[in-house]
């Protein structure tokens, strides 16, 4: 693995920071689900968890462009628009 790392470009190893970040924050989105829904003693997913998806999308989508791998690119562009209309739902709802 440290072959790997040292075999990078400067640029390869800014572009797999955002791909780790984006990966951090999209998994983390289950870990407030988890949270909230036992605060709230039921299954519950918060609005956070929308955001949480939505950046670490694009952070993951960011990393598949750099890579041009169109199974993340096109898995990420779909997801992200699910989550922002999920957004868009519960906003529409709370007007």
């Amino acid at each position: 693995m440290i072959n790997y790392f040292n075999s990078l470009s400067n640029i390869e190893i800014f572009f797999l920071c955002i791909g780790f970040l984006g990966q951090g924050v999209f998994a983390s989105r289950f870990i407030v689900q988890w949270i909230y829904s036992e605060k709230k003693g039921e299954s519950y997913i918060p609005i956070v968890f929308w955001y949480l998806s939505i950046f670490g999308g694009i952070g993951l989508l960011t990393y598949a462009i750099f890579r041009k791998d169109p199974v993340i690119i096109l898995g990420q562009t779909f997801g992200i628009f699910i989550y922002l209309r999920n957004l868009i739902l519960i906003y529409k709802i709370k007007k």
